[in-house]
């Protein structure tokens, strides 16, 4: 990590948003605070804006739930009163996002670990029982599981053991950062289950990551946007589909639905806390220290996150999984001292 000196913070939100010029006033600056991103830290993201606003006294700052992949298109389009000032993410910002923010002008980036979410599949509560590992799941919903084209229909098409139901999967959209982690830490993972995917990923990368994550488009599975509210609806309705979305809205809604225990472990907290679930995953923002002066409350804005998101927190008591002290340590030392992030160890 880097870090930028408050002279240098100024002189580049001043000098920057003066010339973009546009989205607030003839200054170039804004009187609240735009952030951008994720649908699952959405929630999150909006009990600190009302914090802030209350304990600060700023504008409440403006939070728009674009999905992780589309905010950061926003989030990296440039410096100016005109463009997002901060990001949620689900998962950590990409190389090639970082490339892009970079070469639009958004050269200098905060990165803060919020907390834990998992990537939760559910059920509604009169759902048939079922347990699924990441090879099940990849074969269930892979456009070409292993290089074949997907003919299952069923569940039991794929493991004999499983229900005889239609494979019905709702879940993030590509925007997502959800859609990203179900790729990540569950499609892929499943995938390489088979030597020669795994060998696969070393020999062409490209058709690994194609054969490991493209998910099917005839039916079993339906993109449900960003609002994951929606999901939630419809396995209530409906006692033969699985959702996959963020945790939090499993836990906010355990009178209708159940969670899908992932090789034999169910999304709890404990088990997202301590990551052995395999769908946990961290949770990020991302903001422009070249807006820290010119936007009016994101400094304060900014500074909020560590007030709430301790072991008695706020954010748990909204379903957020705290990290651990030692990472909340050092992510409000990023805070305090506007430390810029190293992408040396972004993939």
């Amino acid at each position: 990590m880097r870090s930028i000196s408050s002279f240098t913070a100024v002189a580049l939100s001043s000098l920057a948003l003066a010339a973009c010029g546009s989205g607030g006033s003839s200054s170039g600056s804004r009187d609240f605070v735009r952030v951008v991103g994720s649908s699952t830290v959405y929630p999150f993201s909006t009990a600190v804006a009302e914090s802030a606003a209350k304990s600060a006294g700023i504008k409440s700052p403006v939070i728009e739930s674009t999905g992780t992949g589309a905010g950061m298109k926003l989030f990296c389009a440039g410096i100016g009163a005109q463009h997002p000032d901060v990001e949620n993410a689900s998962r950590r910002m990409k190389l090639s996002e970082f490339e892009e923010c970079t070469k639009n002008g958004v050269k200098d980036i905060i990165e803060i670990q919020i907390g834990i979410d998992g990537l939760a599949f559910a059920a509604g509560r009169d759902a048939p029982a079922m347990t699924l590992t990441p090879a099940e799941i990849y074969k269930a919903l892979a456009a070409n599981p292993f290089g074949k084209r997907n003919t299952a229909k069923n569940w039991s098409d794929i493991n004999p053991a499983l229900p005889a139901m239609p494979i019905l999967v709702y879940g993030p959209p590509t925007t997502s950062g959800t859609r990203d982690s179900l790729a990540e830490l569950i499609l892929e993972k499943g995938c390489d289950t088979d030597p020669a995917m795994k060998a696969l990923k070393t020999s062409d990368k490209d058709a690994h990551k194609k054969v490991c994550t493209e998910v099917r488009s005839d039916g079993p599975y339906v993109d449900s946007g960003e609002n994951d509210n929606l999901i939630v609806q419809k396995l209530a309705q409906n006692p033969k589909a699985i959702g996959a979305f963020g945790y939090s809205f499993l836990e906010e809604n355990l009178k209708t639905l159940k969670g899908v225990p992932l090789s034999g472990i169910a999304p709890t907290y404990e088990t997202i806390s301590d990551f052995s679930y395999p769908g946990a995953r961290a949770m990020y923002i991302y903001v422009k220290p070249a807006h820290l002066s010119a936007i009016k409350g994101l400094a304060e804005y900014m500074a909020e996150w560590p007030k709430v998101w301790g072991a008695d927190g706020l954010l748990k008591s909204k379903g957020m999984i705290v990290s651990p002290e030692n990472v909340r340590a050092r992510y409000a030392d990023v805070v305090t001292n506007k430390t810029l992030m190293n992408s040396a160890d972004l993939k």
